[in-house]
């Protein structure tokens, strides 16, 4: 089995008692004696720890493409915090430290693609397709990176600005079904149009 335990950091001292003797004896006693055992269990922690180094060292918004030596002056500086953090005697019993690599721009590439894919799955009943512009997946890119909190942000990006308009767009019936919808940046939000709807347009004008 697995328990995770997420940002623990913001954990309550009791917790990281309890914590120190499950990593050490492999099993957790409560206040009226019953126990439980933690025998074949993978404990996983998460924290934040660092998270303020890693957002002032990234630049725009993304992380420095020099992938090994800032990996390894961002890993140095998060251990370093932990240590500020986490008693000795509570890091000494984790079996690994693991420091994830900042995203790179081709992540969050791969990422907001996926995010897209599932507005565009969930227009196939309507027998609709999207043709998402590379100025308009910047738009997104930018409003859906955080450097503190990563790509978290992502979905409600895509959400505030591409599937929300575009549903209210279809609903107002200025969009037609069956046909491909071309998505641009104008100004400050996305904008939606399509090749038969500047057709009629121009031939009424």
């Amino acid at each position: 089995s697995v328990v995770l335990f997420d940002e623990i950091e913001k954990a309550h001292p009791d917790v990281w008692n309890m914590l120190l003797q499950i990593l050490e004896e492999g099993k957790l006693t409560d206040n009226v004696g019953r126990v439980v055992s933690f025998k074949n269990t993978i404990v996983l922690l998460t924290s934040n720890i660092g998270s303020e180094s890693l957002r002032r060292q990234t630049s725009l918004g993304f992380a420095p493409v020099t992938e090994e030596t800032n990996y390894e002056k961002i890993r140095e500086r998060i251990l370093e915090e932990a240590k500020k953090t986490f008693r000795p005697e509570f890091l000494n019993r984790l079996d690994e430290i693991i420091v994830f690599r900042p995203l790179t721009r081709p992540d969050l590439i791969k990422i907001l693609d996926l995010e897209i894919g599932k507005v565009v799955e969930r227009l196939k009943n309507k027998n609709v397709s999207l043709i998402v512009s590379e100025q308009a997946k910047n738009f997104l890119l930018e409003r859906g990176y955080d450097p503190q909190f990563g790509a978290r942000p992502m979905r409600r990006a895509v959400e505030r600005f591409l599937e929300d308009p575009l549903a209210e767009e279809l609903l107002k019936g200025k969009l037609h079904e069956g046909e491909p919808i071309i998505v641009e940046v104008q100004g400050e939000k996305l904008v939606f149009r399509q090749e038969s709807a500047a057709t009629e347009s121009a031939l009424s004008s």
